[in-house]
């Protein structure tokens, strides 16, 4: 399924007693990619459920192009790295990623999770069981099986968490490939030095509300990036 935005419009989520978020808008465009920031507690995570489909709001719409259906077409286009690996550890990294390609039908799924374990430097860990893994390398794994389908919508939850620095390079370098690819990219993170080189747009969330939507920074920067931040959740 293609499309070229995906469009939110007063998102609410209540748990309970507790409001994660408190009437959301927010539009995403093809070959943008936005950091979504935020103290603990804003709601980011739960507004990456949404749209990924995983979540439902308690009111509010997303659109997905001209589409709003919530339905295996769409989770198909949709790529997620989330806070879990959703990785088999009994299979090893090889058998992962094939049979997420084959889940997606993605053509010739044996020669796309090849080159994917190449990119993400897991080829010498390809035949092991995922279970076997280090954290950052699961971590790889996890990317990986987030690309194997090129998605249309990528939604990154703190990526570079249990990377070493050559992993943070690395993911960096993958998402600046998949921005360049035209898609629309989402990566919530706490680290602006991963970042700040790489996103064009800034949204900070807070309290369940967005404190702040513009284009990133001109200089590029961390301390930059830092200052929007900082501005948006002291307002």
């Amino acid at each position: 399924m293609s499309f070229d935005a995906v469009d939110a419009r007063g998102l609410t989520k209540v748990y309970g007693r507790q409001r994660a978020l408190a009437g959301v808008d927010l539009t995403l465009r093809a070959g943008e990619a936005t950091a979504l920031l935020g103290p603990n507690g804003a709601g980011k995570s739960t507004l990456v459920g949404i749209l990924s489909t995983l979540v439902s709001p308690t009111s509010g719409q997303v659109r997905y192009g001209d589409a709003d259906v919530q339905d295996d077409a769409l989770r198909g286009s949709i790529g997620v790295i989330a806070h879990e690996s959703l990785c088999y550890g009994d299979l090893t990294g090889k058998e992962n990623l094939e049979f997420f390609a084959r889940l997606y039908g993605v053509d010739n799924a044996r020669g796309a999770a090849a080159a994917l374990l190449e990119r993400v430097g897991l080829v010498d860990a390809a035949s092991r069981p995922a279970r076997t893994y280090s954290r950052g390398m699961m971590q790889r794994l996890a990317v990986a099986r987030a690309l194997v389908h090129q998605p249309r919508l990528l939604l990154a939850d703190e990526p570079f968490t249990g990377l070493d620095r050559s992993g943070v390079v690395l993911l960096s370098e993958l998402l600046a490939e998949e921005r360049a690819r035209g898609v629309i990219m989402v990566v919530v993170t706490h680290d602006f030095d991963a970042v700040a080189s790489l996103i064009d747009r800034v949204v900070v969330l807070a309290r369940g509300r967005v404190a702040h939507d513009g284009p990133a920074p001109a200089a590029r920067s961390t301390s930059a990036l830092a200052d929007v931040y900082r501005a948006a959740v002291q307002s």
